[in-house]
């Protein structure tokens, strides 16, 4: 058991570190009005995907909680670096996943181990919660519109220059979209990763 959680320790530094690079943008400030619809779907797969997969190598419920815990301290880390290198403190966001890992584990938990119930209610419970609490987090964020353009980042392509965003459209709001693709996305994916799991 205790191989089984170094190897996960690893794996979840290794998605990390495959978030940070998957568009350079993800964990930055101007996402916040640029992609955070591209955010939602990539975070909440990504966490269903490797929390389910290692969550059933395991059995044991609470590793999908520990697997964001241990993304969480790695981004942790990043968000220091760039502080470091004379960032402001909230150039960097953190995003939330431990709370949406919590209730993927406690559905695994629930429904007394069953990995379907897990991929679909876990799933599908991780897809809608997860830009939700982001979106909360990032209210937090003093100023975002000024952290975006007052520190650009030269790896910006253009087309993802940060823009006023349009107020009180719900069938805009990146809420809405998010939450919606990333439920929508999160269970078949997630069902592929449990897929490899039995191979």
């Amino acid at each position: 058991r205790t191989t089984h959680y170094l190897f996960i320790v690893v794996v979840a530094g290794n998605s990390t570190l495959l978030t940070i690079n998957a568009g350079d943008y993800i964990f930055y400030t101007d996402w916040a009005w640029t992609s955070f619809v591209v955010f939602s779907i990539s975070q909440s797969t990504m966490l269903v995907v490797g929390a389910i997969y290692y969550m059933l190598f395991t059995g044991v419920p609470g590793t999908a909680t520990y697997y964001a815990t241990i993304m969480t301290i790695y981004t942790w880390v990043a968000k220091g670096a760039w502080f470091a290198l004379g960032y402001p403190y909230d150039f960097v966001v953190v995003p939330v996943w431990i709370p949406s890992a919590m209730l993927l584990d406690l559905s695994y938990w629930a429904t007394r181990r069953n990995k379907h119930a897990a991929i679909l209610i876990g799933g599908t419970l991780v897809g809608m919660s997860l830009p939700v609490f982001n979106m909360i987090n990032l209210l937090l964020v003093k100023d975002p519109l000024e952290m975006a353009f007052k520190y650009p980042r030269p790896t910006l392509p253009p087309y993802m220059t940060p823009i006023e965003p349009q107020v009180g459209k719900f069938y805009n709001s990146p809420v809405a979209l998010g939450a919606g693709a990333g439920a929508v996305l999160s269970v078949p994916i997630a069902a592929l990763g449990a897929k490899l799991n039995t191979w």
